[in-house]
């Protein structure tokens, strides 16, 4: 064994490089170089072979689209995976800090948004042929919208009495867990987000909400289920799964209650992702017109970011909105998804579901 200070030296090195290898200190993963042409970008995409893509949505709703890119695409396999937002959040700051990715396109939006801008990578989307428009702060691309609705059971809730105002959801009849809520007060984020609505106003809201003492749920898929059963008579949704409710036959219908909001759905490369040239063909084709066709199909497509319905076109989700002449906004900046994460806790504690 040496004993000289440059063995010394070698030895607390390899130490401080163990270390930080076991415990993921130290630095963070980056972003990987890209081509800087499409043509070279699918090039190196096939030289990748594949790509691992993590979302919240039922394997089946994406399978169409998955389909088509591997048909383009031949040689590049997808590797669908299905995790939640803030699981996906967890998952890529541990992998990131030792240096060992396994995701190549994420998801984020809602709570995840602000927390997913220092895991994203940096991509110049517009030379892929993402249309400015669809770029959000930089490095996410707009892919879908779940827009948060209020839905009802149409066999609990005769016409008259379907609420068309977030005043009307106060009312007594609805009361004693007639009503079921997200607990996490997601579908409350048009009141941040309607200059005419705002802070103090939601939050007195909330409490006369909270007096219902209404049945509340861990997030809006949850909330969904009870709408469905008959549980409840009317609670918190959204666009997509009410319309997938009602083609397999359930009593459910959107509520008219405005305004409320888009919900943006958006994709990125995390920094490290193993095949990042793949992860950007197919965040780019995700986002192309023939992949929005087949996601409006599982209501998965684009909508506007603020209220439109002049031109509805084959996408079910906008259709249906506009039916019930519903007014939407959208979280157009990263300024207003950071002002929403110090929004919602509020109102948790309203609820009296706050935990932290």
């Amino acid at each position: 064994m040496r004993h000289d200070g440059k063995g010394r030296v070698a030895a607390v090195a390899l130490a401080l490089l163990v270390t930080a290898a076991a415990t993921g200190c130290g630095t963070t993963a980056e972003s990987a170089e890209l081509p800087s042409s499409k043509t070279a970008l699918v090039k190196q995409a096939k030289k990748e072979g594949e790509v691992t893509w993590a979302s919240w949505n039922p394997e089946a709703q994406m399978q169409p689209a998955i389909e088509l890119f591997e048909k383009k695409y031949p040689g590049i396999k997808v590797k669908y995976t299905n995790i939640k937002a803030p699981d996906q959040v967890s998952q890529l700051k541990v992998e990131q800090a030792a240096k060992k990715v396994s995701l190549d396109v994420a998801n984020a939006g809602g709570l995840t948004m602000t927390p997913a801008v220092k895991l994203a990578g940096d991509v110049d989307w517009a030379k892929y042929g993402i249309a400015q428009k669809d770029i959000f702060a930089k490095n996410f691309v707009y892919v879908w919208a779940t827009p948060k609705v209020w839905a009802y059971n149409t066999d609990k809730v005769k016409p008259a009495d379907v609420p068309r105002s977030w005043d009307d959801l106060l009312d007594s009849k609805w009361s004693g867990g007639r009503i079921s809520a997200e607990s996490r007060a997601s579908f409350m984020s048009v009141w941040d987000l309607d200059p005419s609505m705002g802070e103090t106003k939601a939050l007195a809201w909330a409490k006369k909400l909270a007096a219902l003492k209404p049945h509340y749920s861990p997030n809006v898929t949850q909330a969904e289920s009870p709408i469905e059963t008959g549980e409840v008579s009317i609670g918190t949704s959204l666009a997509s799964l009410v319309l997938a409710a009602k083609d397999k036959g359930a009593p459910v219908a959107i509520a008219p209650v405005s305004p409320t909001s888009a919900s943006e759905s958006y994709l990125y490369v995390p920094k490290g992702a193993p095949h990042p040239a793949a992860a950007a063909l197919l965040t780019s084709f995700l986002s192309s017109d023939a992949a929005q066709k087949l996601l409006a199909k599982s209501y998965n497509s684009r909508i506007p970011v603020n209220t439109d319905c002049s031109d509805p076109g084959n996408t079910a989700v906008l259709r249906a909105m506009c039916e019930v002449e519903l007014k939407w906004y959208g979280t157009a900046t990263l300024q207003k998804y950071q002002k929403l994460s110090g929004f919602y806790p509020k109102v948790e504690r309203e609820f009296g579901t706050d935990v932290g």
